[in-house]
């Protein structure tokens, strides 16, 4: 897979004239050579319906006169770039004014995307309708015609519809639509239906070419949906609405499926479709780097102008970082994840307690606090959904809400068994009718806490706070002491939850300083607090929430026959990951640091990178090692290995260091 690409949209409105007048191929490969890509995903069909090519399976573009498509694959594989192709397959703007009966449909018969067609907007189709087979004859029609490298779908996934004919399909089988679970099914199964049809015509002509579904998201634990592509792209646009910890939720979940990812990102200051906005360099060099510290490849968004000329500005931003990327290839490829934690995500275990839908804001929450929790604690951890192998991991984390079936009860006795530890939080660890726990983690359930807030008193103390009572905005539990169990906190309640007769000062009443009861346990098998934690601190950011919970991590892994596996004297923003190349007998250590700042009202961006102080790195490594240098820099650096520890100093630097460890 190549490394350095760019995704280069070309949504073009038939309102506007002279498509690719002053596309010009010296132009086209000078840029493609200033921006140091390798791979450019090029447009056969847009959002708006049109191709840009000559086409019988569809129609070009009223504007354009010529064969854009295949001048761009000539001009890219001339010097050396691959072309995979792009068509809009949800969207096709054209086709849905002449069948809007082939659009999807809520349960009101509202169209998506645009609400109606009185707003300007596009509007998304239904697979379950005659368009499956237009799209499919497009999509065949390129790979019989051209040379593309891959094929890039857009905007699919398993979709909810009521159009007529999936009321109509399910009324066949004897079902009613208002039957929300046959309707679920009928979804899943016009989404498989589809991904056959791609599969069909792209790999019937064409073996082994990469197939990519876009959705916006890899979901966590549908394993099923995943292995319908030859490989990932994670779309995750910092500004647009992902936000800088979603990458690294997306990242560490893929790159242990073991498929080729691409991190997807954008030049753009905030999403697609912007034309003239521009993110700083900066923000773009550490935006790869972080694609390459978590196992990916890069992938930058662009969008081409309608006249076909590409933009200097933008290949000139994209060669920054690229000339970078360039550079680190050879300590990137072919890369594994090393790490300590497994983090099960809330959205994989998908839990159902007492046979209730799952919450999926609390999901959400959960998932994305955890991230943040291990990511400022600097911990070397994948995340893993019901089917990961947890063998080599010291500790799993269960944030919130992760129900633990007959399944998982096993997997996770084993794991402790080896001797694994676990840490949970909220309603984790409960069985799930919802009414006990399915592991020894000290604590007795007794249901959820009437108060909220609540305080958390702990038995340790902080690092940069004395003891006290912390507050938890999250909900909270209320929990004993199971026989052997140890209690590491208390539970503290306030006088009264806020209400028109008890309320007082400005938010919630202080805590009564009474002890309420265990709030944090240690079993057998691993420690239990009982507050949404991770949700808590997704939404507030709470120091005390956090340095908790590091404490809590820090005595599980030091409960571990080797310990943690990298310590590391960072700031909180800043990133760690540990890969391995097992080929070349070498562990490649990567630092990364670049705080956000938030500009204008919700934007947060990357402009400045400070540089970083000498920093102390410990590693765990047995191996006996050769030599320790700094990446690409290929400097040397001293080390001193004993007892199983590596331990040296990387010299101040900025953005992005990788320190390589060869046996």
């Amino acid at each position: 897979m190549r490394l350095r690409q760019v995704h280069l949209d070309f949504h073009t409105s038939e309102a506007i004239e002279e498509i690719g007048r002053d596309f010009s191929k010296r132009q086209f490969q000078e840029m493609l050579k200033l921006g140091r890509v390798d791979s450019i995903t090029v447009f056969s069909k847009c959002h708006h319906g049109w191709a840009y090519h000559p086409s019988e399976a569809n129609e070009i573009h009223p504007g354009l006169t010529f064969d854009l498509l295949g001048a761009q694959i000539e001009a890219a594989h001339e010097i050396g770039v691959n072309t995979p192709v792009y068509l809009s397959a949800g969207l096709d703007e054209k086709l849905a004014r002449r069948h809007p009966e082939w659009l999807i449909r809520d349960r009101q018969e509202r169209t998506n995307w645009a609400a109606d067609f009185m707003e300007p907007g596009y509007h998304q189709f239904c697979m379950n309708t005659p368009y499956l087979d237009i799209l499919a004859a497009q999509v065949r029609e390129v790979v019989e015609r051209y040379d593309a490298d891959g094929i890039f779908l857009d905007i699919v996934g398993v979709r909810e519809c009521y159009c007529q004919h999936c009321v109509a399909e399910i009324r066949r089988r004897g079902s009613d639509p208002r039957n929300p679970d046959d309707m679920r099914a009928l979804w899943e199964e016009t989404y498989a239906r589809y991904a056959a049809a791609m599969d069909q015509a792209v790999h019937s002509p064409k073996p082994g070419l990469p197939l990519f579904h876009n959705n916006g998201h890899i979901r966590r634990g549908r394993r099923d949906l995943a292995a319908f592509n030859t490989h990932l792209e994670l779309e995750s646009l910092p500004t647009g609405g992902w936000g800088y910890d979603h990458f690294p939720l997306s990242a560490r979940y893929a790159q242990g499926l073991g498929m080729d990812v691409l991190g997807m990102t954008g030049k753009f200051h905030q999403s697609w479709g912007e034309f003239g906005g521009f993110k700083h360099p900066n923000a773009l060099r550490y935006e790869a780097a972080l694609s390459l510290a978590n196992g990916a490849g890069c992938s930058v968004g662009d969008q081409l102008h309608p006249l076909g000329m590409m933009d200097p500005a933008t290949y000139a931003l994209i060669g920054e970082a690229y000339a970078e990327v360039e550079a680190k290839e050879e300590w990137c490829r072919g890369a594994v994840s090393v790490a300590d934690i497994a983090l099960l995500s809330a959205e994989a275990a998908d839990s159902r307690f007492g046979g209730e839908q799952p919450d999926r804001k609390a999901i959400g929450l959960a998932d994305t606090g955890a991230v943040r929790i291990l990511l400022e604690g600097q911990y070397l951890f994948d995340i893993v959904d019901n089917e990961s192998d947890l063998n080599g991991y010291k500790v799993v984390v269960l944030p919130d809400c992760i129900g633990i079936t007959p399944e998982l009860r096993k997997r996770l006795n084993d794991f402790a068994a080896e001797g694994g530890r676990i840490l949970a939080t909220g309603r984790s660890g409960l069985t799930p009718d919802g009414e006990a726990f399915g592991l020894e983690l000290g604590a007795e359930w007794r249901g959820a806490s009437p108060f909220n807030p609540t305080y958390v008193r702990p038995d340790f103390e902080l690092p940069s706070l004395r003891p006290s009572s912390f507050l938890v905005n999250a909900e909270g539990y209320e929990i004993g002491a199971a026989p052997g169990g140890a209690v590491l906190g208390s539970r503290q309640n306030p006088y009264f939850n806020r209400d028109l007769f008890t309320f007082t000062s400005h938010r919630h009443a202080p805590s009564d300083l009474n002890d309420a009861g265990p709030g944090i346990t240690e079993g057998p098998h691993g420690i239990y607090a009982g507050w949404n934690l991770f949700a808590d601190y997704a939404l507030q950011g709470s120091l005390p929430i956090k340095q908790i919970l590091h404490r809590m991590l820090d005595r599980l892994l030091a409960a571990s026959e080797s310990g943690r596996t990298l310590s590391v004297d960072l700031p909180a923003q800043a990133v760690a990951t540990l890969q391995e190349q097992h080929a070349e007998a070498r562990r490649v250590l990567h630092l990364l640091y670049a705080p956000p700042v938030r500009r204008g009202k919700d934007t947060e961006i990357i402009e400045d990178l400070p540089p970083v102080k000498p920093t102390d790195v410990t590693l765990a490594e047995s191996r006996p090692v050769r030599e320790v240098y700094l990446a690409p820099q290929r400097t040397p650096l001293p080390f001193m290995q004993e007892n199983g520890k590596l331990r040296c100093t990387v010299p101040e630097w900025s953005c992005h260091q990788m320190v390589v460890v060869e046996a």
